[in-house]
């Protein structure tokens, strides 16, 4: 799951980002309400965390642009804004949840959960083959035994396993996973899948990640 977090107050957003990447969720920073809109019409993103106090634009009003455009993406407004009128603006406004300032983590990381289940996003455990990954444990086990996976491991195995058969390009893991700012090499996506591979292996799988050259990878049955 990727998420994008708007809030200006810089060493509030690092340490947000920090606990989201530690709870195996992959995280993109921005610090205005501008760039929030930017970021969320490229479509990359599974949540919005949003403060209301921005530079450029505030959150409501990019709350209020995000839905007049028929995005549906999940918003947690997390604010300093405390009154009840507050609320209201912003869960009529079209947010998910309201959170004030200062939080507690574990209610945050709730909150998350919450709000993507509400949108009907995800069940806890994907099955295919003998292989099943547990989004809540982030484990992914067969009759033989269970890894834990670490964090863009788990992610590039549900990109996986959430739509088996079909090929995700290579791009795909890229944007999903790394995000669009970053300095990483494409050929860490294959490091990856190397990874995956071996510990399919070691649970004795009956699925497989096939290299389709030139195009992506994609998760198959063992014939």
């Amino acid at each position: 799951m990727r998420i994008l977090l708007a809030e200006d107050e810089r060493p509030l957003s690092r340490a947000i980002i920090k606990l989201l990447e530690k709870n195996n969720f992959s995280a993109d920073a921005v610090y205005n309400g501008k760039d929030a809109i930017s970021y969320i019409e490229l479509g990359n993103y599974d949540v919005l965390i949003l403060d209301i106090m921005m530079p450029e634009m505030d959150g409501i009003s990019v709350l209020k642009k995000i839905r007049k455009s028929g995005n549906n993406i999940p918003v947690l407004i997390l604010s300093a804004k405390a009154q009840v009128e507050d609320k209201v603006l912003g869960l009529d406004s079209g947010a998910n949840y309201y959170l004030t300032k200062p939080f507690e983590t574990e209610e945050l990381l709730a909150t998350i959960r919450a709000i993507t289940r509400t949108t009907g996003s995800v069940d806890t455990k994907i099955t295919y083959g003998n292989i099943t990954l547990n989004r809540a444990t982030f484990e992914l086990s067969s009759p033989e035994g269970i890894i834990r996976l670490a964090n863009k491991e788990f992610q590039m195995m549900e990109m996986l396993m959430a739509i088996p058969r079909r090929i995700i390009p290579t791009e795909r893991f890229m944007e999903k996973i790394w995000g669009f700012d970053n300095d990483v090499e494409i050929n860490i996506v294959w490091v990856y899948i190397s990874y995956l591979r071996k510990k399919l292996s070691s649970l004795g799988a009956n699925i497989y990640i096939k290299a389709s050259r030139n195009a992506g990878y994609s998760l198959e049955e063992l014939q």
